[in-house]
């Protein structure tokens, strides 16, 4: 006959294909969800300096200075399989020595539950706005992007970037005044 064991075996068996089953169903309940929003954002005061860079080679290398506005609703984002927002401000930009660079200024995480409205005034950046060698003096095009990882309870990592980019540029001259 079945032994208890055996028995055991067949019913956590069955229940995690069961469990595998619905979270499957879950993941494809969401799959095709219109996850995008726009916001806007604004630079309020852009700066430049020339100083160097302890933490690499001790060259002097450009250090840019940004205070922004963000605006985004982001409500419509959630829904019963999202648990969090992973929400980053990217700056893009091409120097001589570099096609693309691309750094992370600022971060966010918004659980589901909280207010998912933002209205930021004059945010300094969370993380150096440093450049590997002089490339930001002067830069004529620098754009500044929001974007977000969402959590899923099931499912895909999707990666996304709002509607909305602000673009600016860098001052030509470097400042000596403390920030």
């Amino acid at each position: 006959m079945h032994s208890l064991l055996s028995r055991g075996n067949a019913i956590v068996a069955y229940t995690l294909s069961l469990l595998a089953c619905l979270t499957f169903l879950c993941f494809l309940s969401t799959l095709f969800v219109d996850y995008t929003a726009n916001s806007s954002i604004n630079t309020v005061k852009v700066v430049v300096k020339n100083v160097p860079d302890y933490s690499a080679s001790r060259e002097k290398c450009d250090l840019g200075f940004i205070t922004f506005d963000l605006q985004a609703n982001l409500t419509n984002l959630f829904n019963w399989n999202v648990k969090q927002l992973f929400l980053y401000l990217t700056a893009e930009y091409s120097t001589a020595n570099n096609i693309l660079s691309q750094v992370v200024l600022w971060d966010k995480i918004i659980l589901r539950g909280e207010n998912a409205v933002l209205d930021f005034k004059s945010m300094n950046t969370k993380y150096y706005f440093w450049d590997d060698g002089n490339g930001l003096r002067g830069n004529p095009n620098v754009t500044l992007t929001l974007s977000w990882n969402i959590i899923p309870n099931a499912g895909l990592l999707p990666s996304l970037v709002a509607n909305g980019r602000h673009s600016f540029t860098f001052p030509s001259e470097y400042t000596v005044a403390r920030l």
